[in-house]
């Protein structure tokens, strides 16, 4: 059953918000998910998916639509986040202005099982094998999330603020040193201690992308 991208946008909506809020979405709150400011061009595609059979509408009353029984799961849009640039799984790389060096915008593309909420999300592409242990290998892409706070376990890129540099690691926080340890995941490399003060958490990974050769 053929449907244009902007329909299975729509019935996807439908089918998740009703499911989160128990009931349907509004015309408006439709079209301002797929980026449509008229009510009528809503409409004319909620038409459409009702002649599929794939929903049902009561005109009657407020937010009456209904998903029948033949409306097959939609094929849920991709999410393109930018690429911004690599990132050192060995020893902390210069990093000039405190910013990841410039892939020109390149971006990638991944499906929402991945990335449900793409807000503050970016990728990174990997440079070294102090990660190999967490199975993160040189020209992997980690997605990571904008955070600036970090839990012990957590897998982040520390920028070393008087170094000028950053890396990839995971964050420990060292009371007895008072210190934040950055432990590798390779025994080849020794963990760095880091005063918290010269340390910001720029992001955390939320997954890992392999880089097949």
């Amino acid at each position: 059953m053929e449907l244009s991208p902007r329909q299975q946008a729509i019935l996807e909506f439908i089918r998740s918000f009703t499911d989160e809020n128990g009931f349907p979405p509004s015309i408006r709150e439709i079209g301002k998910y797929v980026g449509i400011s008229s009510t009528s061009v809503v409409n004319y595609n909620l038409g459409v998916l009702e002649k599929k059979r794939l929903i049902e509408r009561s005109r009657e009353i407020s937010r009456g639509l209904r998903l029948t029984a033949d409306a097959e799961p939609a094929v849920e849009l991709p999410v393109s986040i930018p690429l911004l640039g690599r990132i050192a799984a060995g020893e902390p790389i210069p990093v000039p202005d405190s910013d990841f060096s410039s892939f020109d915008l390149e971006t990638i593309s991944l499906t929402r099982d991945i990335v449900r909420d793409p807000e503050g999300v970016y990728a990174l592409q990997v440079r070294g094998d102090s990660m190999i242990d967490a199975l993160i290998h040189d020209g992997d892409i980690v997605v990571m999330r904008h955070v600036q706070e970090a839990t012990n376990g957590d897998m982040v890129a520390a920028w070393l603020k008087s170094e000028k540099e950053t890396t990839l690691k995971r964050f420990y926080w060292e009371p007895g040193r008072r210190q934040v340890r950055l432990q590798p995941a390779n025994p080849a490399f020794a963990p760095i201690y880091v005063d918290p003060a010269n340390l910001e958490i720029q992001g955390k990974v939320i997954a890992v992308i392999r880089h097949i050769q």
